[in-house]
């Protein structure tokens, strides 16, 4: 949700910023209990990696080596999060927007490689959770032309739940300890897609339901205990009791308030440089934030965990614009919410303005770590949560 590289995200809500887990019934790990004390998912911990993040694979950028992903486990994590464009996996004219037709058309040779990486990540003990940041017919980010619209069209549901069909059957060997399957990145309804400053509604809870229950079968039509994760409503903020019954787990995200986590973000403030200054704890604009305000804001994700729906924090972090130190003091209390409820985490980015690695920050002592520059401060904070 949160680096605006490759693509630019201005499309995204600040207003939003402001304001998931079974796997089935034959998975009995992750099953649902009215009685549960505690969040039925494991606290996985890691890091959200961009390989297959660009709608264009030849403008992803370097993608994660297997020694950063070494890295990853040798430093503690145990979970990687992989936020696809599926038009990065399509064979189609590059030159011209995609049409409902081309989104059938499956570049084999680009999905093994998708498969590749994430079998490689697991044989080194890393749990992979396949994310649709870009699904047809819907993407928080501007910067593709998409051939209508996921909340409207029959035939963009039909192509979502093709795509997770596909990928289901792809990893219908591998166990749910070991895959999960993340809908959709940060539902919303916006009236224009293009539209840089629309506001970002909640889609409709029974309507979110039908079009993940489509997926849901998709994926488990060749693995009945596939593991899914459908992401908050509204922009990845609110819980969504209606899916409920899909035996399935939500996502919610680490960027409350946005006042602090996307300061000066280019994609949620119409004017950057009239950002009020972040404090934590402490007053922004009139308004207290504090670790009581985090504490309500999670509450619905909590009691959501403790009624046997299993909950995990699928993004988390903040703009390289943000004082490092306010950073710290907020994420200090964020991860400490989240850890207290046995919620998990995953940082975006690893490597990125977000990251851990390289994130560009103006006020940071960084350490030379094989050629990266390495936030220890973040990365000791992470350790210990």
């Amino acid at each position: 949700m949160t680096n605006p590289h490759p693509i630019n995200r201005r499309t995204f809500v600040k207003s939003a910023l402001l304001a998931a887990a079974s796997a089935g019934a034959t998975s009995l790990a992750f099953a649902q209990s009215k009685t549960a004390a505690a969040n039925p998912l494991p606290r996985w911990r890691g890091f959200n990696l961009q390989d297959f993040y660009s709608p264009d694979p030849s403008r992803g950028g370097r993608g994660t080596s297997d020694e950063e992903l070494k890295w990853i486990v040798d430093w503690g994590f145990d979970f990687v999060r992989l936020p696809m464009a599926y038009p990065n996996y399509l064979d189609f004219d590059r030159s011209k927007n995609i049409s409902p037709a081309d989104v059938f058309k499956i570049n084999e040779r680009q999905a093994d490689r998708i498969e590749s990486f994430v079998r490689g990540a697991q044989k080194l003990g890393l749990h992979v959770n396949l994310n649709l940041h870009r699904a047809p017919g819907y993407c928080i980010n501007s910067g593709f032309t998409e051939p209508y619209d996921l909340w409207k069209s029959a035939e963009a549901q039909r192509a979502f739940a093709f795509h997770w069909g596909m990928w289901g059957k792809r990893f219908m060997d591998v166990p749910s300890s070991k895959i999960s399957f993340d809908l959709l990145n940060e539902p919303s309804v916006r009236a224009d897609l293009g539209d840089q400053h629309s506001r970002a509604n909640a889609v409709p809870g029974d309507l979110y339901r039908d079009v993940a229950r489509k997926a849901v079968e998709a994926i488990r039509s060749s693995n009945p205990g596939h593991l899914v994760i459908a992401d908050g409503n509204k922009i990845g903020n609110a819980m969504t009791p209606e899916l409920k019954e899909l035996g399935i787990a939500q996502s919610c995200r680490g960027y409350f308030p946005g006042q602090v986590s996307h300061y000066k973000a280019p994609w949620a403030n119409k004017d950057p440089d009239k950002c009020p200054t972040p404090v934590w704890p402490g007053t922004i604009n009139g308004e207290r934030f504090d670790r009581a305000r985090l504490e309500a804001y999670y509450q619905p994700w909590i009691e959501l965990a403790r009624g046997g729906i299993g909950v995990h924090c699928g993004e988390c972090g903040c703009w390289n614009k943000t004082p490092h130190a306010v950073f710290l003091s907020w994420f200090q209390d964020v991860l400490d919410v989240l850890t207290t409820n046995k919620i998990g985490y995953a940082l975006w980015n690893f490597r990125g303005p977000f990251g851990l690695l390289d994130s560009g920050r103006q006020d940071v002592n960084y350490e030379d770590w094989h050629g990266r520059m390495l936030d220890g401060k973040l990365l000791a904070l992470l350790k210990r949560h």
